[in-house]
C-alpha cells in the first residue's frame, strides 16, 4: 500500500466524535465495522460520487421486495397493466417512475447465490456477510453462539433510533424472519426465531432468540450506547409470526390460531404480555378490527402480529379468519404514527411473500405481491414530503424466474405464448403449448384451480418437466408454472437487483454497486453517522 492509499484508509477508518449534522447520532461505530473491508470500500465509493444535492433526509422509508428480481418487476408491471385493461407493457409500477435507479450485486461473502439474512444485513449495516446469519460480520461462525461477540453490526434503523428519530418495521412475513430481523437482531443463525429453535449450547451460552431481541431492542441498544437518552425502542412493529412470541400452551392461543397450540416458546414466556407491560402506553393488536381502531395521532407504540406464521398472500387475505390489513394500509398507518416525531423517522417495509410465491412456483402470487408492494410505495409517496424524505425500493435477491418465448404485444403475461400475428398458442418442439413465465427449478406444474394460497403447492410432490397445457387455464390463481429441475422448493438466483430511489440523496444509488453500498446512501442522506471522509 502506498502513502496515499495508507492515508485514505486511515481516514476512512476514523469514526466521528466530531460535532455533527442535524439529527445525526454523535456515535462511534464499532471499529470492526468501520475497519471492515466491505464498509470501507462502500464508503469510499460513496465519497467518490457524493450527492450534489446537499439536502438531508429527515425521514427514510426503505422498501424491500423480498425476491423481487428484474423479471418479477417486468411481469408484475405487465400484469397490473392488463388488470387495468391496458396491453400491459406500457404500464408502470409506482417505483418505476422514481428518478434514480442503480443495480446492486447480491452475493454473500461465502455464497454466489445469497439468502435474505446475509443480503439484508449488507443493506442495513454497510457490511457484506455470510449466508444464514443476521446482523453480524463474516467473522461469525454460523450456529456458534460464542462467535457472535465482537461481530455485531450497527444498523441504519439502530442509528436512527439513537439519533432520536422514530423507528418502525413492517413485514408480510414473520417479523422474526430473516429480512426484518436484520434491522434489529444479532444472531449466529437466522433460524433462531424463538428459543425452541436454538440448540442447548446456544441457550446456555446466553444468546437471545430473535423474538426476544425484538422485545428487548431498547434495552440491548441502551447497553451498547448508554449515553443516549433518545433511545426509547421501536415505535411500530407489524407483521406475522405470533408463534415465536407465545408460550407453547393452548391457553395462550389467539382467537384465529391455526394450530392446536399456537405458540412455540419452550421457556414459558409470553412476550406479547411482556411487551404490553413494558410499554403500557402502547397497543398490541392481532386483527383487522384492532388495526382499524388505532388512532395514529394519539398512538405512542404499536405492536401487531396478524398471523401465527406469515401473513396471508395479498390474493388470499379474504380467507383470513380475523382479517389482515394490506401492506399499503400498514405502511400508511405506520407513517401516520411515526411522523408525530418532529425529528423524523426510519421505516423499513418488507413485502416478504413475493419470495414465498416464487419458492412455491406460483407466478400469480409472486406478481400480485409485487403489485401490493407498488401500492404501498404509492401510498408512502402520497403520505410524506418527498423534499425531506428518502424513499428506496429494492430487493434482497432474485429468483430463477423467466419471461420467455416470443409472445405478441399484450399477450396475457400469465398465459400461453401466442406469437405475433397468431391467434393460437405457439407449439414447442414436443408439439405442446408453453407459457411465457417459467422457473428453472422448483416444484413444477400445478393446476389448483382458484386456490389463492400458493403454499398449497407443498402438499404435492415435485412435478418438474413438460406437461400438456392445451386444456389448462394457466391464468388461474392456482396455476403453478412448469420447472426444469425438480426441487422441494424453487431457489434464489444470483443476479443483480434494481435499486430505485427518490428524495434527498437518491442520486447516490446510480451505477452498479455492491449491495452494502445502500446503507451508506441512507446514512449519508439522513446523516445517521459521521465518518470522516
Amino acid at each position: 500500500m502506498n502513502k496515499t492509499q495508507t492515508l485514505g484508509a486511515s481516514m476512512l477508518s476514523l469514526t466521528l466524535s466530531m460535532a455533527g449534522l442535524a439529527h445525526g447520532a454523535d456515535i462511534s461505530l464499532p471499529e470492526h465495522q468501520t475497519d471492515n473491508k466491505w464498509f470501507k470500500a462502500a464508503s469510499a465509493h460513496i465519497n467518490a460520487k457524493e450527492s450534489i444535492n446537499k439536502k438531508s433526509a429527515k425521514n427514510v422509508i426503505f422498501f424491500v421486495g423480498d425476491g423481487m428480481s428484474v423479471s418479477t418487476i417486468t411481469a408484475a408491471r405487465i400484469l397490473e397493466g392488463q388488470i387495468k385493461g391496458m396491453l400491459g407493457e406500457e404500464n408502470n409500477l409506482s417505483f418505476d417512475l422514481f428518478p434514480y435507479t442503480g443495480m446492486a450485486k447480491t452475493y454473500n461473502v461465502d455464497a454466489q447465490t445469497p439468502d435474505s439474512s446475509g443480503t439484508m444485513t449488507a443493506l442495513m449495516s454497510g457490511v457484506k456477510t455470510d449466508i444464514g446469519v443476521v446482523g453480524v460480520s463474516e467473522d461469525i461462525s454460523r450456529g456458534d453462539c460464542l462467535s457472535v461477540a465482537g461481530t455485531e453490526l450497527v444498523t441504519a434503523l439502530e442509528l436512527a433510533e439513537v439519533s432520536g428519530r422514530s423507528t418502525g418495521i413492517i413485514s408480510t412475513a414473520r417479523i422474526t424472519h430473516a429480512t426484518p430481523a436484520a434491522t434489529y437482531a444479532k444472531s449466529a443463525d437466522r433460524n433462531w426465531e424463538d428459543i425452541s429453535d436454538m440448540p442447548m449450547a446456544a441457550i446456555e451460552a446466553g444468546c437471545q432468540d430473535i423474538a426476544l431481541q425484538l422485545l428487548e431492542f431498547e434495552d440491548n441498544l441502551k447497553r451498547r450506547f448508554p449515553k443516549y437518552s433518545t433511545i426509547d425502542g421501536l415505535d411500530v412493529a407489524m407483521g406475522g409470526g405470533r408463534r415465536h412470541f407465545l408460550p407453547a400452551r393452548m391457553s395462550a392461543d389467539s382467537a384465529d390460531a391455526v394450530s392446536g397450540i399456537e405458540g412455540d416458546r419452550t421457556d414459558g414466556r409470553d412476550l406479547t404480555v411482556e411487551w404490553q407491560e413494558k410499554y403500557p402506553e402502547g397497543h398490541y393488536i392481532t386483527d383487522q378490527a384492532g388495526f382499524d381502531a388505532i388512532k395514529p395521532e394519539s398512538t405512542k407504540k404499536l405492536f401487531a402480529l396478524f398471523n401465527e406464521s406469515h401473513m396471508r398472500y395479498e390474493a388470499d387475505r379474504h380467507n383470513d379468519i380475523a382479517g389482515e390489513p394490506s401492506l399499503a394500509q400498514m405502511t400508511t398507518k405506520a407513517i401516520d404514527i411515526l411522523d408525530n416525531n418532529s425529528k423524523g423517522f426510519f421505516l423499513m417495509v418488507e413485502s416478504g411473500r413475493i419470495d414465498h410465491g416464487h419458492h412455491a412456483g406460483s407466478a400469480y402470487n409472486a406478481l400480485t405481491e409485487t403489485i401490493a408492494l407498488s401500492d404501498a410505495v404509492r401510498a408512502a409517496v402520497a403520505s410524506v414530503d418527498i423534499n425531506n424524505t428518502l424513499i428506496i425500493v429494492t430487493a434482497d435477491h432474485g429468483h430463477v424466474f423467466t419471461i420467455a418465448g416470443y409472445p405478441k404485444r399484450g399477450n396475457p403475461i400469465l398465459g400461453k405464448v401466442v406469437g405475433v400475428g397468431a391467434d393460437e398458442p405457439s407449439l414447442a418442439a414436443d408439439g405442446m403449448p408453453y407459457n411465457t413465465l417459467g422457473y428453472m427449478n422448483g416444484l413444477g406444474f400445478r393446476d389448483l384451480g382458484n386456490v389463492t394460497d400458493a403454499d398449497e403447492s407443498y402438499k404435492l410432490a415435485p412435478n418438474a418437466g413438460r406437461v400438456d397445457l392445451t386444456q389448462v387455464d394457466s391464468q388461474s390463481s392456482g396455476f403453478h408454472q412448469e420447472a426444469l429441475i425438480p426441487l422441494e422448493s424453487e431457489t434464489h438466483s444470483g443476479e443483480d437487483v434494481i435499486v430505485f430511489a427518490q428524495g434527498p440523496g437518491a442520486d447516490l444509488v446510480s451505477g452498479t454497486n455492491e449491495q452494502n453500498m445502500v446503507f451508506h446512501v441512507i446514512s449519508r442522506a439522513a446523516k445517521l453517522h459521521r465518518t470522516v471522509k
